[in-house]
């Protein structure tokens, strides 16, 4: 059996984990760690085979006042925890990180695609990237997770913008896009194949098809049982509107299929 300690008490996606491990409890056994204070400082992680680092800051509005926060939380505290865990004889990390460390709104993503991140939340991650992966050895393996957009019941993030106005509006764009995402589950599973590989490297999980914008709001109307109207007629000022909103929801922003295969 392996023991898992998921850092980032009450995180959807280290929730998400949980419950997904949960359903084979005679080979995972799974506990949480809140962050949110310096406690986790003297827990012994000496026990665990794997640390699945979630803890972060996301989905708030970036300001020069919380700009220090991002750096604070979502580099040095993972510095912290990926050094503690290597000092405990934990064996693996999972430390997850993002698709905003490249700094592109739309276009491609490849091999040669190299990270430019723009954000203060696309840097921080990157700088954690850079500098947990001094402790990598082969008696520790870490593994750096750059997935997508994620969506799923009860997320956060952009998916809740496109839910709450599916549900709201009478319309919406249909425009052809194309966008990597990542359902939940899927990427349950692709963690959990992680672990019983206790695989290392860099990794950027996505659905096996591209997502078009105006067909998950479509579907998302009819799951609720609301009827909403695709409508072309904002196509011609959509595509000359280059502001980033726009281009966030409305734009092509992928990972080559190839990246993700494995």
């Amino acid at each position: 059996m392996k023991k898992i300690l998921i850092t980032g008490a009450n995180s959807y996606i280290g929730t998400s984990l949980e419950k997904w491990l949960g359903k084979y409890s005679d080979k995972y056994s799974i506990d949480t760690l809140d962050m949110r204070d310096g406690t986790w400082k003297g827990k012994d992680f000496s026990g665990y085979d794997v640390l699945f680092h979630v803890a972060g800051i996301a989905h708030i509005k970036e300001t020069k006042e919380n700009a220090e926060l991002y750096y604070k939380v979502n580099r040095d505290l993972v510095y912290e925890v990926a050094q503690k865990a290597k000092e405990d004889g934990v064996k693996q990390l999972i430390f997850l990180s993002s698709m905003s460390v490249y700094g592109m709104e739309t276009g491609i993503i490849s091999k040669q695609t190299v990270p430019d991140p723009k954000s203060n939340y696309g840097k921080s991650k990157l700088q954690a990237e850079e500098l947990i992966a001094q402790f990598a050895d082969y008696s520790f393996r870490i593994a750096i997770l750059r997935p997508p957009m994620i969506y799923g019941e009860g997320c956060k993030g952009n998916y809740v913008r496109l839910e709450k106005f599916a549900l709201k509006s009478p319309i919406f764009p249909e425009i052809k896009n194309k966008r990597s995402m990542i359902y939940i589950d899927n990427l349950c599973k692709f963690v959990r194949l992680l672990i019983d590989g206790c695989s290392s490297g860099l990794f950027l999980p996505q659905n096996d098809e591209y997502v078009c914008t105006s067909d998950m709001v479509k579907a998302i109307a009819e799951t609720r049982g609301k009827k909403i109207h695709m409508t072309k007629i904002f196509n011609p000022l959509l595509r000359i509107l280059k502001v980033s909103m726009v281009n966030k929801v409305f734009g092509d922003l992928v990972y080559e299929k190839e990246m993700s295969v494995h």
